[in-house]
C-alpha cells in the first residue's frame, strides 16, 4: 500500500514537472510563432509545413520503437541502453544521407528549387534526435522529468530569438528552419549534460533481438501513424497552393500545440507507471479511467473554448491575413478534443507488452483514414480537414475495443466517463458566444468570451459535482497542506 501512495505520489509530481516544461516552452512557442506569423506570409508556412512532412516521417524510424521497449523492459540496463543507441545512431545516419540526396528530385516533385537546401538543413534535426531519444528514454524509465524542463525551455528561448531575429531581417522561411535546427541542437545538449547516463560503444545482438521484437510493431504502428497524419498535409501542399497548406497547418497548429503539451505529460508519466502494474487488471483499469476523465475533462474546455473564440483570437494574435485558418482551427479542435482518450487506451495496451495489437489497431485505423482521404480529396483542403474529425470518432471504438476483454473497460463505460465533461464543454463553448453580438473590439470581445467560458465550466462541474473537479481540488487542497 504504501508503495502504491508512493508510486503515485512520484506520478503526480513528475506529470506536474512534465506539465510545466511543456507548458513553459509551449509558451514560448507560442509567442515566438505569432510575432513569426505577422512577419511571415501564409505561403511561407506552408513551404517549412511541407519540409517537416519529411522529416516528421524520417523521425519515426530514429526510435525504431526502442525507446518504449526501454521503458517497458522490466529490468534494462546500461547494455540495453547502449544498444539502442548505437542502432540508432547507425540509422540517424543513413536517414539523412538518404534524405540529402532526395532532396533535389523532391523540390523538382514540388516545383520549388528553394526546397533543396532547406530539406538538407532542417534534416540535421534527424542526426541530434538520435542522441536525444535515449536519453529522454532513460528519463522517462526513471521519471525523471524535471530534466526535460530545463533541457526543453533552454532550447526553445534561444532559437525563438534567433527565430524572432532572422524573420525580422528579412530571411523568411529560413527562420523557421534555423529556429527549429537550433532548438533541437541546444535541448539535447542539455540533456546530455544534465542526465548522469551517458552512451557507450557497446551493442549486443541478442539484447537487440529482444527489443526489437516488442519495439518493431511499435515502429510500424508509428510509422503509419505519421504517414496518415502528415498525407493531407502532401496532397493539400501537391494539388493546391502554399497558401492553403500555410492556412491548414496554422489551424492545426494551435490546438495540436495544446493537446501535445498535455498528451505528452500523461504520456511521459503514464506509460512507465503503467508498465510497473502491468500484471495487475484491476489497478491497470483503475489508472486507465483516472487518466481518460481527468485529461478529457482538463482537454474538452480548452477545445471548446479555442473553437468558440478562434475569430477574435486568429484576428487580434495573427492579423486578419490569417483569418483562412479558422474554419481549419475549429475543425481540429473538435478532433483533438478526444485524444486523451486514445492515448489512456493505448498506453494501456502498450504497458501490457501487446504491441501485435498496438499494430493491429493501427492497420485498421489508417485503412478506415485512408478511405476518408480519398472520400475528401476532391472536394478542397477543408473538407480534408473534415475526414480527419470523422476518422477520430472511428479510431475511438477502435482503440477502446480491445480494453474490454483485456481489463473489462468497455467502450460505453469510457463514453459515459467522459460525456459529462464534453457536454459541459460545449454548454460552455455556446454561452460565450453572446459576446461577440456586443460589438467590442476583438481583445475585449475574446476577455469576456474567457470569463464566461471559464465560470460557466467551474460553475457547471461545482453544481454537478463531476468527479474530475473533485479530485483537481483534492489535489490542490493536498499540496498547500504540505507547504504549510
Amino acid at each position: 500500500m504504501a508503495d502504491n501512495e508512493q508510486l503515485k505520489g512520484k506520478a503526480i509530481s513528475n506529470m506536474i514537472w512534465r506539465l510545466a516544461e511543456r507548458t513553459g516552452a509551449q509558451g514560448v512557442a507560442f509567442v515566438v510563432s505569432i510575432v513569426l506569423a505577422r512577419f511571415l506570409a501564409p505561403d511561407a508556412y506552408g513551404t517549412v509545413a511541407l519540409l517537416m512532412v519529411f522529416t516528421t516521417i524520417l523521425n519515426v524510424f530514429v526510435d525504431s520503437g526502442l525507446g518504449n521497449s526501454l521503458i517497458q523492459k522490466k529490468n534494462a540496463d546500461d547494455l540495453d541502453f547502449s544498444t539502442v543507441f548505437v542502432f540508432n545512431m547507425f540509422v540517424c545516419l543513413i536517414l539523412y544521407a538518404g534524405l540529402f540526396f532526395m532532396a533535389p528530385a523532391i523540390s523538382a516533385f514540388y516545383n520549388d528549387s528553394s526546397l533543396t537546401s532547406m530539406m538538407r538543413v532542417l534534416g540535421l534535426t534527424l542526426v541530434i534526435a538520435g542522441i536525444k531519444n535515449i536519453q529522454q528514454a532513460y528519463v522517462s524509465r526513471k521519471l525523471l522529468l524535471k530534466k526535460f524542463f530545463y533541457s526543453t525551455l533552454g532550447g526553445t528561448i534561444v532559437a525563438a530569438i534567433v527565430g524572432i531575429w532572422m524573420a525580422y531581417k528579412g530571411f523568411g522561411a529560413w527562420a523557421i528552419v534555423s529556429q527549429q535546427v537550433i532548438n533541437a541542437a541546444i535541448d539535447t545538449t542539455i540533456l546530455y549534460i544534465t542526465v548522469d547516463w551517458k552512451p557507450h560503444f557497446k551493442f549486443s545482438f541478442e539484447r537487440f533481438k529482444g527489443l526489437y521484437s516488442f519495439g518493431w510493431k511499435l515502429l510500424v504502428s508509428a510509422l503509419l501513424d505519421t504517414i496518415y497524419t502528415n498525407v493531407r498535409q502532401l496532397i493539400v501542399g501537391k494539388i493546391y497552393s502554399s497558401a492553403d497548406l500555410g492556412n491548414y497547418n496554422q489551424g492545426d497548429k494551435f490546438p495540436k500545440t495544446i493537446v501535445n503539451n498535455i498528451n505528452n505529460a500523461i504520456d511521459s508519466v503514464l506509460l512507465p507507471v503503467m508498465s510497473s502494474a502491468q500484471d495487475d487488471k484491476i489497478r491497470m483499469k483503475s489508472m486507465t479511467r483516472r487518466s481518460i476523465k481527468t485529461s478529457t475533462y482538463i482537454m474538452a474546455p480548452i477545445m471548446m473554448g479555442l473553437a468558440f473564440t478562434a475569430k477574435p483570437l486568429v484576428s487580434l494574435l495573427l492579423t486578419d491575413k490569417w483569418l483562412g485558418c479558422v474554419p481549419y482551427l475549429q475543425v481540429f479542435c473538435i478532433s483533438y478534443m478526444f485524444y486523451p482518450i486514445h492515448t489512456a487506451n493505448l498506453n494501456a495496451i502498450k504497458a501490457m507488452g501487446r504491441s501485435d495489437l498496438f499494430l493491429k489497431l493501427e492497420i485498421e485505423k489508417k485503412l478506415v483514414g485512408i478511405i476518408t482521404i480519398i472520400v475528401a480529396l476532391f472536394y478542397g483542403p477543408f473538407v480534408m480537414a473534415c475526414s480527419m474529425t470523422v476518422s477520430t470518432f472511428f479510431n475511438a471504438f477502435l482503440n477502446a475495443a480491445p480494453n474490454k476483454k483485456l481489463m473489462n473497460y468497455s467502450y460505453w463505460e469510457q463514453m459515459k466517463d467522459i460525456l459529462p465533461g464534453i457536454l459541459l464543454a460545449i454548454v460552455m463553448g455556446i454561452c460565450t458566444l453572446p459576446a461577440r453580438l456586443l460589438g467590442f473590439g476583438n481583445l475585449v470581445t475574446l476577455l469576456l468570451q474567457v470569463i464566461i467560458g471559464v465560470c460557466v465550466y467551474v460553475a457547471g462541474s461545482y453544481i454537478f459535482k463531476l468527479e474530475s473537479f473533485i479530485l483537481l481540488i483534492d489535489i490542490i487542497k493536498s499540496k498547500r497542506g504540505r507547504k504549510k
